[in-house]
């Protein structure tokens, strides 16, 4: 008797169960929004908001690696902020100072000779609203990235792996500082 109750149980379960998640995604669906699609109402989207955001040449030593790193900074925040394409009359300015190191993580015992270094990029930043001059985000990031030296033979090789981990170093950097930015447009904290 009770595993005829239980077939019966089952049979009529599963629609059940299918109304329950199509009720709570319908519930739901009216409170999702992608972050960076354009918003159907109409409104300013969060890529509009990057769009007004200028970035003024990002100032370093001038002949040191952190000028290299700069450049690739503010670089990399345009494209990721503008898409590359070109931006809109500014409303908002983001004034970024970037520091870069590194260190040795990793000894070789019979050389005395580094193996692993890792490069340290650290960038502060302020966003600034133009219209009442007023930092909004005031805030820092930082970026670790990890490469290996080949050996003292090829020190052109552990030039170029130094220069690749400071550009992986400034993407993260530069995609932290985006997503900061975009937390800030859309919930406004």
């Amino acid at each position: 008797m009770w595993r005829r109750n239980l077939r019966q149980w089952r049979t009529l379960a599963w629609p059940l169960r299918l109304a329950v998640v199509l009720a709570a995604a319908g519930l739901t669906a009216g409170c999702w929004q992608p972050l960076y699609g354009a918003r159907p109402a109409g409104g300013e989207g969060v890529q509009d908001k990057f769009a007004a955001v200028d970035i003024p040449p990002i100032t370093s030593l001038k002949g040191t690696p952190a000028e290299r790193v700069a450049v690739g900074m503010r670089n990399a925040l345009q494209f990721d902020l503008h898409n590359g394409g070109s931006p809109m009359p500014p409303a908002y300015a983001l004034k970024v100072y970037v520091a870069t190191t590194q260190y040795t993580a990793n000894i070789d015992p019979t050389s005395g000779r580094p193996d692993t270094q890792v490069q340290y990029v650290t960038a502060n930043y302020q966003l600034v609203e133009l219209a009442t001059d007023k930092i909004v985000v005031s805030d820092s990031t930082y970026g670790y990235v990890d490469y290996d030296i080949p050996g003292s033979q090829q020190r052109f090789a552990g030039q170029r792996a130094r220069r690749d981990a400071e550009d992986r170093a400034v993407q993260v950097v530069a995609d932290a500082i985006r997503n900061r930015l975009a937390s800030y447009f859309v919930a406004g904290t």
